[in-house]
């Protein structure tokens, strides 16, 4: 049964940081490209970050440049999003998502291009 489990969220204060894990398992995570994704209230899902099978590529929306790294570590099956600087506008639920990857395309870290979904963890960024 493939999964996607996130951690680290919570709350923290403006400048603050915050590391979140996405924690697979049931399939072979190598094979597939990992997004970051956040959706605040009243607003859509959005792509934060996106890193190819490999690691070797990845792509960052404008508003978290400089602020936030994905990275992964496919032998831990384990995708993370380093959070720092944060602002009270990168308040929101963080998922993690999953799609089978064939050729890295960083226009498609967009939400509909992802297949499979973790629950999400909660982001608060206040004072």
């Amino acid at each position: 049964q493939l999964q996607l489990v996130e951690s680290g969220g919570g709350l923290v204060q403006p400048g603050g940081s915050l590391r979140l894990s996405c924690i697979t398992s049931g399939f072979t995570v190598g094979y597939y490209d990992i997004g970051w994704f956040r959706q605040a209230p009243g607003k859509e899902r959005e792509g934060v970050s996106c890193i190819s099978d490999s690691g070797s590529y990845t792509v960052y929306a404008d508003s978290v440049k400089g602020r936030f790294t994905i990275s992964r570590d496919n032998a831990k099956k384990t995708v993370y999003l380093q959070i720092n600087s944060l602002k009270p506008e990168d308040t929101a639920v963080y998922y993690c998502a999953a799609k089978r990857s064939w050729s890295w395309n960083r226009q498609t870290c967009i939400p509909d291009a992802y297949t499979y979904w973790g629950q999400g963890t909660q982001v608060t960024v206040s004072s």
